[in-house]
């Protein structure tokens, strides 16, 4: 049970990832860009954690569902996956409703142009 949050994680980034690929969101509309946006969001995370856990404010729980597995102190093995997931996540929900409000937009303008 120890490695059930970070297989979550790691099964959930599939799905997102799937979803990507099934849409052309993100990594299948521009892989560069998106691999660049992913690096950023993801190293500015790790260095918000990274401070506040240096600074006293982010403690690594103890879970059952967790491996257990730390990277540095109070960085468990989990964290960055889950940033990872966070930022891709993110980016293709962001993505996913800039292509549907556009779509919605596109309709109206063209029932408005309707006689």
């Amino acid at each position: 049970m120890g490695v059930l949050y970070l297989g979550a994680l790691i099964l959930f980034s599939g799905c997102m990832l799937l979803l990507d690929r099934r849409f052309r969101l993100f990594f299948w509309r521009d892989a560069l860009s998106a691999t660049i946006v992913t690096v950023v969001g993801f190293v500015f995370f790790l260095v918000w954690d990274v401070a506040g856990i240096a600074g006293g404010i982010f403690f690594r729980g103890e879970a059952t569902i967790a491996t257990g597995i730390v990277l540095a102190p109070e960085l468990p093995i989990e964290e960055p996956v889950f940033l990872l997931f966070l930022v891709l996540c993110t980016m293709i929900l962001y993505t996913g409703a800039v292509r549907i409000l556009a779509h919605l937009g596109a309709r109206r303008e063209a029932q408005e142009r309707r006689p």
